[in-house]
C-alpha cells in the first residue's frame, strides 16, 4: 500500500513533489490547504466553520482540521493509498491520524522527509518571492519560517523515526531529479 506523508521545510518543493509522486503512484495527493479551499467553496458545514476562523485571522483549530482530513480519507479514491501534504502538523494530529487510519486497520507506510540546506532554501524562497512580487517574504521572515518549521516538525519526525518509516530525500536539484530520488526511496 502507498499511504504516504511528505514533509519538509518551506521551499523544499513538497507541494510540487506531492503532485508528481501521487501521479506516478496513481494515488491522490491530499493537501490540507486544498481540503480547506474545497470545503469553503462548497460551503460545507466544516467549510463554513473553517472560514469563520480564517476570516477572523485565526488558525483553524485541530478539531476542524482533523474532521476534514477524516472525511477526505474516507473518500473512495484513497482505497489504494494517498499522499498527505501539510497534515499532520503537530503531535496531537499524528495521534489523530493514527486513530483515523486504525479504524480501517491501516497505518502510514512511509514518511518522505525532504531535506535541504537552509541557505539554499532562503535563496530559493527569495527568488520565488521576487518572481511573484511578494514583498512580505524577506530573508528575516523566511529564516523565521524555517526555524518554526524545525521546532514544530522535529517532534513529528521523531515519532515516525521511532516507527522506522522515515526516508530522507535530498530536496535540492531539478524537479525530475528529486522525483526520481523519492521514487527510489520508496522502492
Amino acid at each position: 500500500m502507498n499511504r504516504l506523508l511528505i514533509v519538509g521545510p518551506p521551499g523544499a518543493g513538497k507541494g510540487t513533489q506531492a503532485v508528481k509522486i501521487a501521479e506516478k503512484l496513481n494515488i491522490p495527493a491530499i493537501s490540507t490547504g486544498d481540503i480547506f479551499r474545497k470545503n469553503i467553496k462548497e460551503e460545507t458545514d466544516l467549510g463554513k466553520e473553517a472560514k469563520s476562523y480564517i476570516d477572523s485571522g485565526n488558525l483553524v483549530p485541530d478539531s476542524v482540521t482533523n474532521r476534514m482530513v477524516r472525511a477526505r480519507l474516507a473518500e473512495a479514491d484513497t482505497a489504494n493509498g494517498f499522499l498527505l501534504d501539510g497534515y499532520p502538523r503537530n503531535t496531537a494530529q499524528v495521534h489523530e491520524l493514527d486513530s483515523i487510519l486504525a479504524e480501517t486497520h491501516q497505518q502510514l507506510d512511509r514518511v518522505l522527509l525532504l531535506v535541504a540546506d537552509n541557505d539554499e532554501l532562503v535563496a530559493r524562497l527569495l527568488n520565488r518571492a521576487a518572481e511573484q512580487g511578494r514583498t512580505d517574504d524577506n530573508e528575516e521572515v523566511i529564516r523565521h519560517r524555517l526555524k518554526v518549521y524545525e521546532e514544530e516538525t522535529a517532534p513529528l519526525i521523531a515519532i515516525y523515526r521511532e516507527r522506522g518509516i522515515v526516508k530522507e530525500v535530498n530536496g535540492l536539484g531539478e524537479i525530475a531529479e528529486v522525483t526520481d530520488r523519492i521514487l527510489s526511496a520508496l522502492n
